[in-house]
């Protein structure tokens, strides 16, 4: 199977298992997205889904968010993790929200990755999920399909980003990036991988990987 036809048949399978694509971090606006999204680093989106509504009970804008003091950010978002960088990083990036951009965030990835916390990942959501743009943030969901579809090398996620955007129509960047993410939480996991229940790889996965969990 040419790479070509691994694409429509991912993009075609993909479209029929996920016809809705709901944005899976729950948030109001680019900012509490933003902080959502920041949140989520090594941590999963039910977790974040938990502390959010109780962090933006309290703070939902950044004016409203440097009224607390890291340390009260950091009491709301333990339970997510790395709650001392995490809580810092909130504080700090909605203070340069408020001087540098007028209390609106940024809309490009430029000024988005110079917020501390925000790296290329999280500025891809927010300017995917955020304003809408075309982009194909890269998680470790999709970094390990990529390779066991056969479509990136696997060295690292800067790779599987360029080998992603060059292969998929640009169009569907944005709703592909989440249904490869649905996909494989509920069909490939990282372990106990099945070959019955990940058709898709079975079906033009990589021989190499295939050999090797058969």
């Amino acid at each position: 199977m040419t790479k070509k036809e691994k694409v429509d048949f991912i993009i075609k399978n993909l479209s029929k298992l996920y016809p809705e694509i709901p944005v899976p971090l729950q948030h109001t606006d680019e900012y509490t997205l933003l902080v959502a999204v920041l949140l989520s680093a090594q941590s999963t989106d039910k977790r974040v889904n938990e502390i959010t509504p109780i962090l933006f009970a309290r703070a939902s804008t950044p004016k409203n968010m440097v009224s607390l003091s890291v340390n009260e950010i950091k009491k709301i978002i333990r339970p997510i993790g790395l709650s001392p960088a995490k809580s810092r990083a909130i504080h700090k990036l909605s203070q340069i929200i408020i001087s540098k951009h007028d209390g609106q965030v940024p809309r490009t990835f430029e000024e988005l990755e110079k917020l501390p916390g925000v790296g290329h990942k999280t500025a891809s959501v927010v300017m995917s999920q955020g304003f809408g743009f075309q982009t194909f943030p890269v998680d470790t969901h999709i970094h390990r399909l990529m390779y066991r579809w056969g479509l990136s090398s696997g060295k690292n996620v800067k790779v599987t980003e360029r080998d992603a955007k060059r292969l998929f129509p640009k169009s569907k960047w944005n709703d592909l990036h989440l249904q490869i993410i649905f996909y494989g939480r509920e069909y490939s996991p990282a372990r106990g991988w099945s070959k019955e229940k990940d058709f898709i790889t079975a079906k033009i996965g990589r021989k190499s990987f295939l050999k090797k969990m058969a």
